[in-house]
């Protein structure tokens, strides 16, 4: 799959935007805050219908105005696709595919899929477990509907859950506790499904990382992803019932796969608490490229690769690696020059100047 083509309207700042693209490497470059992350960002919400860094849609809405339009013309194995994402300040969004609306977001996740790579991806070794989940959740909801389906209902039964401890406290215990073994029992069917699709995607991610961090450290060093689930499926009811006291005190739910988190490791050192910057960076770089793969694997076509101004966070070594890959697969990349590229004996093709909430395509010889 690719995309052809972008169209903005009114999103972040640009005003009106019409952009082709190439099936191979797409390159925009441009001085900082000029615009080159809100076409990345554009492209991610038009597949997810989501951003990967604004809290709200209303972000997206350039400012001064009420709405805003993104259009994406993808070729998914020949067949072309029309995806339409209307955002709205003060209302729900709208979700087209080729003229048809979509009710459900879940719809939207596999028509387009990406992959998307930033510097703060970097420090997804060394970031805190909610970082982590993150990952997990945003890759399989691309991956797997029924996926989203089951992680949107546990949210919403723990929010329940998390409200009725509150209450149980303030109000009549005797009649609001009868009711909490109801939600229990629900939290922990949503959960157990949450926890066997985590472990099975960890798994599969495993196994095509090993050989991707080896080539990448020279076999110095083996790398394991672990997936690390706070209870196991088939106790999650049971926990819950252990610690409702606790979690009554607390007023909040103590047990569930919003607290699991992965593990990395090179042999038995953990490096999320002991691996060098390098090292974790290394890390991080194999975990992206291997969701490249996993991706493939999964869907038998190649995704989408945005990389977010991310090549000079990187050694030269680590350029390569990351360059090499990325020829097997579309991708549109931002950065400020195009030394690294030079400096790599990387074939530029379509380069694309940015400025101001403007593109121009250009040449490089």
């Amino acid at each position: 799959m690719f995309i052809q083509s972008l169209e903005l309207n009114d999103f972040r700042n640009y005003n009106n935007l019409n952009i082709t693209f190439e099936k191979d490497t797409n390159i925009l470059y441009g001085d900082n805050a000029q615009g080159k992350t809100n076409v990345l960002e554009a492209i991610y919400a038009g597949a997810t219908a989501k951003s990967h860094r604004a809290g709200n849609d209303r972000e997206m809405i350039r400012f001064g105005c009420e709405e805003a339009h993104i259009k994406l013309m993808v070729d998914k194995g020949g067949v072309p696709l029309r995806i339409d994402l209307h955002l709205k300040k003060h209302k729900a969004k709208g979700i087209a595919v080729n003229g048809i609306p979509i009710r459900k977001i879940s719809d939207l996740f596999g028509i387009l899929n990406v992959v998307i790579f930033s510097p703060e991806d970097l420090n997804l070794i060394k970031d805190g477990p909610a970082e982590r989940r993150k990952f997990l959740d945003l890759e399989l909801c691309q991956l797997d509907k029924m996926y989203v389906y089951h992680l949107i209902q546990y949210n919403k039964v723990l929010n329940q859950r998390n409200r009725l401890l509150k209450d149980i406290s303030f109000g009549n215990q005797g009649d609001l506790k009868e009711t909490l073994d109801i939600w229990d029992r629900q939290l922990a069917q949503y959960g157990s499904e949450i926890v066997r699709e985590r472990k099975k995607f960890t798994g599969h991610l495993n196994e095509i990382i090993k050989e991707i961090h080896s080539h990448i450290t020279d076999a110095k060093e083996e790398l394991c992803v672990c997936y690390e689930p706070n209870v196991e499926e088939e106790k999650f009811y049971e926990c819950l019932v252990e610690n409702r006291e606790k979690d009554l005190k607390r007023g909040s739910t103590s047990v569930g796969p919003h607290r699991d988190d992965i593990g990395f490791y090179d042999g038995e050192i953990d490096l999320r608490k002991y691996g060098s910057q390098g090292q974790q960076r290394t890390a991080a770089l194999s975990l992206k490229l291997s969701e490249i793969h996993l991706v493939e694997d999964l869907i038998k076509d190649m995704p989408v690769l945005l990389l977010d101004d991310v090549l000079s966070e990187l050694d030269s070594k680590r350029q390569k690696h990351l360059l090499d890959e990325i020829a097997k697969v579309q991708t549109i990349i931002t950065c400020t020059g195009l030394d690294e590229f030079v400096e790599n004996r990387f074939q530029i093709n379509s380069v694309y100047k940015v400025t101001g909430g403007t593109i121009e395509r250009s040449s490089h010889e």
